[in-house]
């Protein structure tokens, strides 16, 4: 098909000046019919496109034109998903590590010394631990 001019976002069986019309259409008549998704189904029948199509043409108009974030293709999404669920477990080992340290000293059935002065005092006095001389 040489007369229909190239796209340069890929092959499409429309040429750009009817992706060019369909936007235009659909931006100008939004207030007319009551929002953009009314006028996306009007305009969309007239041109013989789909309504998906060409509100995705909408909206690629207006990330190129910097009036919008550009739409995230479902990697992108699944990506940033995967990516705070990453942080979050994270955040879930670090806290579940601490815990267990601090679980791990409170139950533990051979705490350390805590300075060598009181340790000193209770072995002097009599009452240190029957396990160390069983030992």
């Amino acid at each position: 098909m040489t007369g229909m001019p190239k796209s340069p976002r890929g092959a499409s069986k429309f040429s750009e000046a009817t992706r060019e019309r369909a936007v235009r259409l659909v931006r100008e008549n939004t207030e007319a019919f009551g929002g953009e998704p009314a006028a996306a189904r009007h305009v969309a029948a007239q041109v013989g496109v789909t309504v998906g199509t060409l509100r995705r043409w909408v909206r690629e108009t207006r990330a190129e034109a910097g009036e919008v974030v550009p739409y995230m293709d479902w990697k992108d999404r699944r990506i940033a998903q995967l990516e705070r669920e990453l942080a979050e477990s994270q955040q879930t080992v670090e806290i579940l590590k601490a815990a267990t340290t601090f679980f791990a000293r409170e139950c533990d059935p051979h705490p350390a010394p805590q300075s060598s002065a009181s340790s000193s005092t209770s072995t002097a006095t009599g009452s240190g631990s029957h396990r160390s001389a069983e030992r």
